[in-house]
């Protein structure tokens, strides 16, 4: 998977950018959702830091919630806990 997206990739494994291509961001999202851990429940923050820690462009918003509405991630209505979707590994 990697592979596909090396192009978006430095060369420590962040994302440099979130493609423009659909496919290719739910691959970068696949990436992402990569670094958390299975059975796990995360804080907004948490979440936060894990995904600025693996992107360049300051942008962790938008990338928390691709990973939200692509189905990597889930998390409670209120965004008090997140975790890594079980049917998506």
């Amino acid at each position: 998977m990697t592979k596909k997206i090396d192009n978006f990739l430095d060369e420590n494994g962040k994302l440099k950018q979130l493609p423009a291509k659909y496919t290719m961001r739910l691959l970068a999202y696949d990436y992402l959702a990569s670094k958390f851990e299975k059975d796990v429940e995360y804080t907004e923050q948490e979440v936060n830091a894990i995904i600025s820690s693996w992107h360049l462009f300051g942008d962790y918003f938008t990338l928390r919630r691709g990973l939200v509405d692509s189905g990597w991630l889930m998390r409670l209505t209120d965004g008090s806990k997140y975790w890594k979707n079980k049917e998506k590994e």
